[in-house]
């Protein structure tokens, strides 16, 4: 890990408040950052002060000037070279992502992938961000709309992507116009410290000016500062529902804008009509990925009556065959939760289902012995439970799927509805009509339905987020940029005299 750690730039102390190129000499507290893997100290890094982020915002602020003034295909043309930066790096930060948060290394090397696919997609918006033209009701008149630059943006990022979403905002934020200011996960600091190096190498290349791309470290009051600074125009944040209450509340009180991406309780309707060789794929990789950490994970499978037993028979053999440990090695399917503090809310999680009535089918609990040292391996659990009881209205990030019956389609789509997130979604079926109702209006409430497929794994052309207590924000594909900017309603008059609209008469 010494090599990948100085192949990206880190020290066994850094500096964790940049303002672009620079970075600062904080005296700030000293977090250390721990690996799940093994339990080791990776490295540290000092927190940034608030005289700290008070430069930072200042010199963000006189970036946002010159960048904005840039071309926006010539803004594409930096994100396009920090994608093939992104490109040369994916193995070694790939492997960070990995050790510092503990996922596989496969979906650390993913995660890499997914910011050089959003880097690509954002080159090609750079040449996109349309507006619309109409028809005016009075003669001489033209009327259309653009979009220009937002302003300053805070991303605040959570553990289990730690750089993905950053790169999902920053991306597409850069070739809007705008200028990032990213406050990562404190659990979470070296691969932000490790992007920021790699987008540091792009800009000094291209002479950007100091503040386009800046990063902020700590706990909730570096985050506090941002959601209520009023010369940050955009808060996106990802992570918990609690979290982004407390975000929304601070912004909205000074009128600004926010993006959330909170929690998920996301289900797999498992039809009689299911094809369920492919349905166990996706629910067993929905539900053990990233060690049940994604915001995505399958968390409730709601299976048909007559094929309960059977896909339930199925689903016990599969997690048999789970490999549990080390996610730098290939072969193994689970890593650990981030920290002891997540192993104890996945205890809590199941003895709560158990006491509501629930039926263990795959028992959980924590791993001991050799390679198992750091304490935060668990076992993938499952339970047998009633969608109503407390603790399935709760996300819980960790490896437990519960199960829940069904008879008829309406039924389980009422129970897949009936949480208060609303991210992800899937039905297994090769019933059309089935397939069709759950899509329609009256079908799931989520922000992503899916069909023959499972809940997690989005790409990134299409908007992510969802509704209820998720949030309501998008991030990413389709038409998200617009978030980042500002609409602009333009009339202009290029006849000899000034009529007003809606006939109104003023002679003077």
């Amino acid at each position: 890990m010494q090599k990948i750690l100085k192949q990206l730039g880190l020290l066994k102390l850094n500096n964790g408040t940049y303002t672009g190129l620079k970075s600062i000499q904080s005296k700030g507290e000293r977090i250390d950052s721990i690996s799940p893997v093994d339990g080791q100290l990776i490295a540290s890094v000092f927190s940034t002060q608030k005289q700290d982020y008070n430069k930072v915002i200042s010199t963000a602020s006189a970036a946002f000037e010159e960048w904005r003034k840039v071309p926006a295909p010539k803004r594409g043309e930096i994100v396009r070279q920090i994608g093939e930066e992104l490109r040369n790096k994916k193995e070694a930060l790939g492997k960070l992502v990995s050790y510092e948060m503990g996922k596989s290394l496969q979906e650390g090397y993913g995660e890499v992938q997914e910011m050089i696919d959003i880097c690509d997609f954002a080159l090609g918006l750079s040449r996109q961000l349309y507006g619309l033209t109409m028809h005016s009701e009075r003669p001489g008149h033209r009327m259309y709309e653009q979009y220009h630059p937002l302003g300053l943006v805070g991303i605040i990022s959570a553990f289990n992507f730690p750089v993905a979403v950053w790169s999902w905002n920053a991306m597409i934020a850069l070739v809007c116009g705008d200028v990032c200011i990213w406050k990562p996960s404190e659990k979470t600091p070296l691969t932000a410290i490790a992007c920021q190096h790699i987008i540091q190498s792009v800009f000094k290349k291209n002479r950007i000016p100091e503040g386009v791309c800046s990063l902020i470290n700590g706990g909730k009051e570096v985050g506090e500062w941002m959601s209520h600074d009023p010369k940050v125009a955009l808060i996106s944040a990802t992570g918990s529902t609690r979290m982004g209450k407390e975000v929304a509340k601070a912004v909205a009180e000074r009128l600004g804008k926010s993006l959330l991406e909170l929690g998920g309780n996301n289900a797999i309707i498992i039809s009689e009509h299911a094809d369920l060789d492919m349905s166990l794929i996706g629910a067993v990789f929905g539900a053990v990925g990233t060690a049940g950490q994604r915001c995505t994970t399958t968390r409730r499978l709601i299976i048909q009556e007559k094929v309960y037993k059977k896909f339930t028979e199925k689903l016990i053999n599969a997690y048999k065959q789970i490999k549990i440990g080390n996610p730098l090695n290939e072969k193994n399917h689970v890593g650990p939760l981030i920290d002891k503090e997540a192993v104890q809310n996945y205890l809590n999680a199941i003895a709560a289902a158990k006491k509501e009535g629930g039926k263990v089918l795959v028992e959980g609990g924590v791993l001991k012995g050799k390679g198992f040292e750091s304490g935060c391996y668990v076992k993938p659990c499952i339970i047998e439970v009633k969608n109503h009881y407390e603790i399935v209205q709760h996300e819980t990030f960790a490896p437990i799927l519960y199960l829940i019956k069904y008879k008829a389609i309406e039924e389980a789509i009422q129970l897949q509805n009936s949480v208060p997130q609303g991210l992800s979604s899937a039905i297994m079926t090769l019933n059309l009509r089935e397939a069709e109702l759950f899509l329609a209006h009256s079908g799931s409430d989520c922000g992503i339905a899916n069909v023959n497929i499972g809940t997690s794994g989005a790409e990134i052309g299409g908007a992510f987020g969802g509704e209820k207590e998720t949030g309501g924000g998008r991030e990413s594909g389709s038409d998200a940029w617009k978030v980042y900017m500002r609409r602009q309603s333009n009339t202009i008059n290029y006849s000899t005299n000034l009529p007003l609209a809606q006939g109104i008469k003023f002679d003077i």
